[in-house]
């Protein structure tokens, strides 16, 4: 080993030589180099192999290949690339096909090498990557696209790409990814050569036999590839995905049109088709702007353009009545409402047409439950309040499970500070089941904490203890201490944390307000706080360190503490915490013993 490894440092020596002869590197500087190497080429020649040590041996050579680019700017010197450059380049090249060769299924590391092959421009060495990245990764669609596009955009060889999508096509030949950038590489195929004969007939070249097919220049090999895709590729959204790429090239006016009719024709029934036909309005039949057009023109040719789309949503909830349809009728409606205008009339016609679909699509109970959600806030920013509530219970009744439609309506009812909260609070803590009901229970009493009197928000209170499910529960206690200190004092909440205690489960964060409420008393006693801690590592002291090491720096800290009990505190918690817990609070508890912590 350590002859191949001396030899390999041999090889280095010319090249070393050059760079210090032509000044980008000192002696000193290549001393260091040697050493670094010498220590890296130690580590990739071992018997156990590790995949770091070839990733920081490349890192290494890049960032030398980096910083002799950087002198040679510098002090402006571009000789001798091919005794410098060339060897580190291929010694990188020859590291990675070592490590790709060893660590085959690491798809990172075969990308590595050809982001560093595209950024030394190092054509001939990507082409073999890929070729054996495709052999072995033949199951990754994304990894032919990027082979091909390379092919396509950097060495312009469209037959090469042509022919890495056809073979990608027999390993994955129902891929909608794959069909979709075969189908762009033939477009720009086809615009490339339309370039190429518009400027040989402006430069009146004579091209001899050479000639350009008429068929290629019209896009017709995109479009024997669409009909192959169509056949086994189904789904309405592939046959949107190709036509958005066929609308990128301005001769392909024919293959739009045939995809638009296959897919009328094949996907009549499907939201998305009826969805594509109306936003298509938005594009026809608009007229280019000019200086003499005027911006009532304007709003007045949008308009138009809105209710031409809006004729189509119309027939398409006729023809396909489904809550999807009626999801991008008003989707559509939205956008267009959210969209800036200065024109007032504008804004308000697209108001009423949107409110105007949210009431049929109601009328035709296909409304979805987060579209009610929208139709509420565009209500109450309307200011539409009794509509707002008339449109709450109507949700409420078509999901009266939902306890986020019960929330939603409470909120609009707390807001518009209506008599029937209490009244609708009941109907729905009656509709849903126990579990999930937390976030009713708290809007509830803090609805109640600012409107009822404190008797009322109490009892609210005890009965929300006994409704909810355990583990909701545990927020209520919370709730419920807090509320008791800020309201009925110290005593009361020292007895409200006493008859608590007796019924599980608890949270930390219970008994951590218990102590924090008895450290702001002016008498706080420490009879009271060990309580409170003893409870809460009852409780939590297998799990959480922090306890002990709170409840260790209270004795020590309070006026009343015994310093002395911290032995055995210690003690309880080595033998109490869980063993991959107990490194931790050692490690703590040394912290603390030397002020650190």
């Amino acid at each position: 080993m350590a002859e191949r490894i001396e030899q390999r440092l041999e090889d280095r020596i010319p090249e070393l030589e050059q760079l210090e002869r032509v000044g980008l590197f000192t002696r000193k500087e290549i001393r260091a180099v040697l050493r670094k190497a010498s220590a890296l080429e130690y580590k990739i020649q071992r018997r156990a192999l590790r995949k770091e040590d070839f990733i920081n041996y490349i890192q290494y050579e890049v960032n030398l290949l980096e910083l002799i680019k950087k002198r040679r700017a510098r002090i402006g010197y571009s000789f001798k690339k091919d005794e410098i450059e060339h060897s580190i380049l291929h010694r990188v090249h020859s590291l990675f096909n070592r490590a790709t060769g060893k660590w085959k299924d690491d798809v990172q590391l075969w990308l590595s090498h050809v982001a560093f092959c595209k950024q030394w421009n190092a054509k001939h060495q990507l082409s073999k990557v890929f070729s054996t990245m495709l052999a072995i990764h033949s199951n990754k669609p994304a990894l032919w696209i990027m082979a091909a596009k390379w092919e396509m955009e950097t060495r312009l060889s469209s037959e090469s790409a042509r022919h890495l999508f056809l073979r990608a096509l027999r390993f994955h030949p129902e891929c909608p990814k794959l069909y979709q950038e075969y189908f762009r590489m033939e477009l720009m195929h086809a615009e490339k050569q339309r370039k190429e004969k518009k400027e040989f007939e402006q430069a009146k070249m004579d091209l001899g036999e050479f000639s350009y097919s008429e068929e290629i220049l019209n896009g017709e090999m995109a479009r024997i590839v669409y009909r192959d895709a169509s056949q086994k590729i189904k789904g309405v959204e592939f046959q949107l995905a190709v036509l958005s790429i066929a609308k990128l090239f301005d001769f392909t006016q024919d293959l739009q049109k045939e995809i638009l009719e296959s897919l009328q024709a094949r996907y009549a029934d499907d939201p998305l088709t009826w969805d594509y036909m109306a936003r298509r309005e938005l594009e026809l039949g608009s007229l280019p702007p000019t200086e003499q057009t005027t911006k009532q023109q304007k709003v007045s040719e949008m308009a138009q353009r809105e209710e031409r789309c809006c004729a189509v949503f119309d027939e398409a909830v006729r023809a396909v009545p489904t809550e999807d349809m009626w999801k991008c009728y008003i989707t559509f409606c939205l956008e267009r409402y959210n969209r800036k205008t200065n024109s007032a009339e504008l804004k308000q016609k697209r108001l009423e047409r949107t409110l105007s679909v949210f009431s049929k699509a109601h009328e035709s109970n296909l409304l979805s439950e987060a579209l009610y959600k929208q139709w509420l806030q565009l209500l109450l920013d309307s200011n539409l309040s009794d509509k707002a509530v008339e449109v709450a219970e109507a949700a409420t009744r078509h999901f009266s499970q939902s306890v986020e439609i019960w929330q939603m309506r409470l909120q609009v009812l707390i807001q518009l500070k209506r008599d029937d909260v209490t009244q609708c609070f009941e109907e729905a803590i009656k509709h849903v089941k126990s579990k999930g009901t937390l976030p009713l229970w708290t809007l509830w009493v803090e609805w109640s904490e600012g409107m009822n009197s404190k008797e009322d928000t109490e009892a609210l209170y005890q009965r929300s203890l006994h409704a909810t499910m355990p583990a909701e529960s545990v927020t209520m206690k919370e709730m419920y201490l807090d509320w008791t200190y800020r309201n009925r004092g110290y005593k009361k909440v020292k007895r409200l944390f006493t008859s608590l205690c007796e019924n599980r489960p608890f949270s930390i964060d219970f008994f951590r307000k218990m102590i924090q409420i008895e450290k702001e008393q002016e008498s706080c006693k420490m009879l009271h706080l060990r309580e409170y801690y003893e409870r809460a590592l009852r409780e939590f002291g297998s799990t959480n360190t922090d306890l002990w090491l709170d409840y260790i720096k209270e004795e020590l800290s309070h006026p009343q503490g015994k310093p002395e009990n911290c032995g055995s505190i210690h003690w309880r918690a080595m033998k109490m915490l869980q063993e991959d817990l107990v490194e931790d609070f050692v490690s703590k508890y040394t912290l603390l013993q030397t002020g650190h912590l």
